[in-house]
């Protein structure tokens, strides 16, 4: 049976409210995941909470109760307690019904298999956890094989980008590496590198594609550097018609995947 907390003193809601923190979760290898629809499609892919706090208000939804079971049939805790804990929790101020902690998890560039997807995504120094998390909804959108992000680039596992993720950060490896060891792994066997870049004439639409492509953005502020761009096998820009000079990093990745996904597709 799940227990019961509705005291901010406890030093249990302390410890996980830390996790917010980037030093207090990569101490403790865990992070937090918040609202029902991502909880549940992380269950789906095999992956549950060590704890689960949930609000009474939604302790009789179905969903609600499927997790409860799964996570203390898998040996997790649940615990019930109040929306204004939750809201500590995940530092919103209307919060889902639900918070799951979770074991941090990850891969390596040797355990992917390039050949299992037309499309990867690579993201460089990229910052902003919102575009990481939209990049990660957009490679699941379009059956990316994972998403690999090089150098010194935002947490995917902070509540933001999780947030942001809606669940893809559970249905996509991510791989965090240096663009030494990528570029080595990458030309070990097949794969075209294909960077966003400005500084091109080559019109997205103008270049074939060929499997499996891999998607290289830059830096949302500086672009990829010089040395990136040159291991390129082809830079490739998207048409600004109007004032702006440049697309949102997350939105120059979506419409360069599905252009990628539409060739491949026939």
């Amino acid at each position: 049976m799940p227990r019961e907390i509705t005291a901010y003193s406890n030093p249990l809601v302390k410890r996980v409210r830390d996790l917010r923190d980037k030093r207090h979760r990569r101490e403790a290898r865990q992070f937090l995941a918040e609202g029902l629809r991502i909880l549940t499609e992380a269950r789906e892919t095999g992956r549950l909470p060590r704890l689960l706090f949930f609000a009474r208000p939604s302790a009789q939804h179905p969903l609600v109760r499927d997790l409860v079971a799964a996570v203390e049939q898998n040996g997790g805790e649940a615990i019930e307690t109040t929306p204004d804990i939750l809201s500590k929790l995940s530092g919103k101020d209307n919060p889902q019904a639900v918070v799951g902690v979770f074991d941090e998890f990850g891969t390596t560039l040797d355990a992917l298999d390039r050949t299992s997807a037309g499309i990867w995504l690579v993201a460089e120094r990229l910052r902003d956890p919102g575009n990481l998390g939209t990049i990660l909804r957009t490679g699941d959108a379009v059956g990316a094989g994972g998403l690999i992000l090089i150098g010194e680039c935002v947490d995917p596992f902070s509540v933001e980008a999780v947030r942001a993720s809606m669940g893809a950060l559970f249905t996509m490896p991510v791989v965090q590496t240096g663009w030494g060891d990528f570029l080595n792994w990458l030309r070990q066997g097949p794969g075209q590198l294909v960077g966003l870049s400005l500084d091109t004439d080559h019109d997205y639409r103008g270049v074939r594609y060929a499997a499996p492509t891999f998607l290289l953005t830059g830096n949302e502020a500086q672009g990829m550097p010089a040395e990136y761009a040159a291991a390129c096998d082809t830079l490739v820009k998207i048409p600004m018609l109007g004032k702006a000079d440049s697309l949102n990093a997350a939105v120059a990745t979506a419409v360069m995947a599905y252009e990628v996904l539409a060739q491949q597709r026939g």
